[in-house]
């Protein structure tokens, strides 16, 4: 990549942050949860899922399940049942109970509080560990990539990767450090209710008066 498109790539993301920063400035996940455990549990189904569908799914299980040793405890058969609505619901379901089993054997009932720790955790990847960290500890070490960031970061031309973590390392390095928290929150938010995957018009919408060629590039981010 020359050297003038990184600049424009650089400067295009940062006027993309600072109106996220503006409309959603306290990044918080739409994802019901009692526990810090139950969190993770959440973000473990949401892969590929939409909350919505997650949180009808996690309210009655939540009130049997709060602590990783509930989960740890689970029958697999019961709780693959009991997830059964979301998306690879029977890799989930022995993610989580494998996670719970490891967080209470190896950390002491507490959901890791760094990455590493996160991503020794059976199902757990680089998006969904930054996205417990913000969420639980107010640690921004990393941006999150999803379907929603994806979508953003190839119609923005903010990055030509494919794979999640790429996009994510792209973005990091667009993006100063200290506005790392606003990006994924920001743009799940943003795609969720303003600017939705389906192509339609959309030159008014906030992000693309920032940058008006997007209104014609609707690349598929699935």
């Amino acid at each position: 990549m020359s050297m003038e498109r990184g600049s424009e790539r650089k400067a295009r993301a940062r006027r993309i942050v600072a109106y996220l920063k503006r409309t959603y400035p306290r990044p918080k996940s739409e994802l019901r949860y009692a526990t810090p455990f139950q969190f993770l549990v959440a973000v473990t189904l949401s892969a590929q899922c939409t909350d919505k569908l997650v949180n009808r799914v996690t309210e009655p299980l939540f009130k049997k399940y709060r602590t990783p040793a509930d989960f740890a405890r689970a029958d697999i058969a019961q709780f693959t049942r009991e997830i059964s609505s979301v998306t690879f619901f029977q890799n989930k379901a022995r993610h989580v109970i494998a996670a719970a089993q490891k967080v209470r054997s190896d950390f002491g009932g507490r959901v890791p509080d760094n990455a590493e720790d996160l991503q020794s955790l059976p199902g757990v990847g680089y998006k969904t560990a930054h996205v417990v960290l913000g969420e639980l500890y107010g640690v921004w070490e990393g941006i999150p990539t999803d379907t929603h960031v994806k979508r953003f970061a190839h119609r923005f031309d903010l990055s030509d990767n494919l794979d999640l973590r790429k996009i994510s390392k792209d973005l990091e390095r667009l993006i100063p450090k200290k506005d790392w928290k606003y990006v994924n929150n920001g743009l799940v938010l943003y795609g969720r209710y303003l600017c939705s995957a389906r192509p339609h018009e959309c030159s008014d919408h906030p992000l693309t008066k920032l940058w008006p060629v997007a209104n014609e590039r609707w690349i598929a981010a699935g």
